[in-house]
């Protein structure tokens, strides 16, 4: 049963520590499956892990966080081939799409080295539920803020644009992301853009932003526009909805 239109769910975060094992699925996660409307049965859920190299590790971590909560849980690994014949037939198949972090510029390479980008448009167009953390939020969008290059933050500005906005992540935990998304939008580099605190996530219909949650209470949600201020770029801060 897909969703009822497009949607994607952007988050600056979705997993916490587990009790008996090292992760667990955080609200947002679980968010991300309600918006797909599946019932009656396991939510089919597959993870892409590309941004930190499809780490086998982490995955066997996500699959135990996975048992925990009753998922139907996969991985599409594309290192260092596709682990599925079909990657497209794959992806069609799911409910949620979630896309961890790591480099976002490595992403992007290889996703469209795969010719992934038209897999997961044609999954967004069918209802799939795209989501994603960090590299896994930035993606879906023209671009954003990225420790991609190096530990000094840079712009990338060649994401998938689903979305037509750019998009700024772990706004709050790390202090020199705000000043960059107020300089790279005072500048043009980055146009409008959307902008989340740890624990916080997006959800647009199409296109269109109709909702920030959050599984931590007293987190936001930012927009940040140009403007003819003191910084060139404003930014309005937007109250999410608690999840607990």
């Amino acid at each position: 049963m897909p969703a009822e239109q497009p949607t994607i769910l952007a988050t600056s975060g979705g997993l916490k520590p587990g009790t008996r094992t090292r992760l667990e699925f955080d609200r947002l996660l679980h968010h991300a499956v309600e918006l797909s409307g599946v019932s009656g049965r396991a939510p089919k859920v597959t993870h892409i892990g590309t941004a930190a190299g499809d780490q086998r590790a982490f995955n066997s971590e996500m699959d135990e966080a996975a048992r925990l909560a009753g998922f139907d849980f996969s991985h599409l690994n594309l290192f260092t081939m596709p682990n599925h014949a079909d990657p497209e037939a794959h992806v069609l198949d799911q409910d949620v799409v979630w896309v961890n972090g790591g480099s976002v510029v490595n992403l992007l390479a290889v996703w469209r080295a795969h010719g992934l980008e038209n897999i997961l448009h044609k999954a967004w167009q069918s209802g799939v539920v795209l989501a994603g953390v960090s590299a896994g939020s930035i993606c879906w969008f023209q671009g954003g803020t990225t420790d991609s290059f190096g530990p000094e933050l840079r712009a990338v500005t060649n994401g998938l644009a689903f979305l037509p906005f750019a998009n700024g992540v772990h706004y709050d935990s790390e202090e020199r992301r705000r000043p960059l998304v107020h300089r790279l939008v005072a500048d043009g580099t980055l146009g409008e853009t959307h902008c989340t605190d740890d624990g916080v996530g997006l959800v647009y219909h199409g296109t269109e932003l109709v909702e920030a949650v959050t599984e931590v209470p007293g987190k936001g949600a930012y927009i940040v526009t140009a403007s003819e201020g003191a910084d060139g770029a404003v930014e309005e801060r937007l109250e999410p909805r608690y999840l607990g």
